[in-house]
């Protein structure tokens, strides 16, 4: 049966592409309703097993950080590189990798999947461990509210069958029970400069958690300083903003379970090579100017990104759409603090007048609001000479990439 799904799914895998459809998710579609234990069959035979990592920010990122870095332990790793979070694209990855014998030549596969397709994957395959990263207020017209969201990834810590690992400092993920659960976070010095969702909405004062971490950002500045079993490692990151730090921090802590006996300084070395997921932090060269596409969600990705990245020299764009995959509700952009912005040289995107109007408020001086994205890039890029930032959400860093990517080096 196995090998009848194999050949059946390269084939519509093959007729997708040639159709100019790239072949992502129909494959996957297919075997899905056509066999439904594909996966469980082919996944189920990893030495290693497979690793889930979901929650609302840094599930990309940090996904790139745990396949990297057991990849740097000599495991083969498989994991859905293309980005498609939902089961069926697991299974159009899978059918890319796998021979028609039905080799499938890993160690361990490592997964991103969003909050609610986490929970649909372990109805249908084996979750031998998961990394659950924050709960925060991110497309709430498909998910509902965030209690809600978080009880999918309580799920999902149900049906992980050897160890969870949790983010400490969330006050909804710090709270889910399993069999097995280690967690990682922040130290007491720097847990200000990670405020939750909550404490976004309501102001209120950051708490520290007093469970017990297996890894700890303990520090940042030129480097990270993390605290491991009792020992501290520094090292510089490729990957920039504080958040992807933090995001580190979960990607070691997940790795240190799967591998414990491996040298700590190893996995400190592999993580100091790990540069920026697609479209999370890449840098394009235009007109001899640098400019970096910054994907930002949610109030807390986009208040981590401004302490990450405002200073005075950059110009500054942002570009905010409410397609389906962004969330129709850009309400959040409230509870955003804009203060530290000096100037926003374009507003941009579908949203772009709300974008314009919320900088008003918080008396940052907006130029141009101009809602066509490849006109805002053009007339941004083509200003100056000067290195600029683009803060925005996911549809419109796409577009941004494609406009960009045609006249740069990526």
């Amino acid at each position: 049966m196995e090998k009848v799904s194999i050949i059946l799914g390269k084939t519509v895998q093959k007729i997708s592409k040639l159709r100019g459809n790239g072949g992502s998710a129909l494959p996957g579609l297919v075997i899905e309703r056509t066999n439904p234990n594909f996966v469980k069959k082919v996944l189920g035979k990893l030495p290693y097993g497979v690793v889930v990592i979901s929650g609302t920010n840094g599930k990309t990122t940090t996904t790139k950080m745990v396949t990297e870095l057991l990849e740097s332990q000599g495991l083969k790793v498989f994991t859905n590189r293309t980005g498609s979070n939902f089961v069926r694209g697991v299974i159009s990855a899978i059918l890319k990798e796998i021979k028609v014998s039905g080799k499938f030549d890993y160690d361990i596969a490592v997964l991103e999947l969003d909050e609610a397709h986490a929970v649909k994957f372990s109805e249908v395959a084996p979750i031998d461990y998961s990394l659950l990263l924050n709960v925060q207020r991110d497309q709430l017209d498909r998910f509902g509210e965030i209690d809600h969201t978080a009880t999918y990834l309580q799920k999902v810590a149900t049906a992980t069958t050897k160890t969870v690992v949790l983010n400490r400092e969330d006050p909804r993920i710090s709270k889910i029970t399993a069999e097995n659960t280690a967690f990682f976070g922040l130290s007491d010095a720097l847990i200000k400069k990670f405020p939750s969702d909550d404490d976004l909405l309501t102001k209120g004062k950051v708490k520290a958690s007093t469970k017990k971490a297996l890894v700890v950002l303990e520090k940042l500045g030129e480097k990270a300083t993390y605290s491991i079993d009792g020992n501290n490692y520094s090292t510089k990151l490729k990957v920039k903003g504080i958040y992807n730090a933090y995001n580190a921090a979960g990607a070691l802590a997940i790795v240190k379970t799967i591998l414990p006996d491996k040298e700590t300084d190893g996995l400190i070395g592999a993580l100091a090579n790990i540069e920026s997921a697609f479209g999370r932090g890449e840098v394009f060269t235009i007109n001899d100017s640098e400019v970096e596409l910054l994907l930002v969600k949610n109030p807390s990705a986009f208040q981590l990104s401004l302490a990450s990245f405002v200073d005075n020299e950059h110009d500054f764009m942002i570009a905010i759409n409410d397609e389906i995959a962004d969330g129709r509700d850009v309400s959040w952009l409230w509870n955003v603090d804009f203060h530290s912005l000096p100037e926003v040289k374009i507003c941009s995107g579908t949203r772009a007048t709300d974008m314009a109007l919320r900088l008003k408020y918080d008396e940052v001086q907006s130029g141009a609001c101009i809602e066509n994205l490849k006109q805002a890039v053009v007339k941004f890029t083509t200003a100056n000479k000067k290195p600029k930032r683009i803060f925005c959400t996911y549809t419109a860093m796409l577009e941004i990439r494609k406009i960009i990517s045609g006249k740069s080096l990526v």
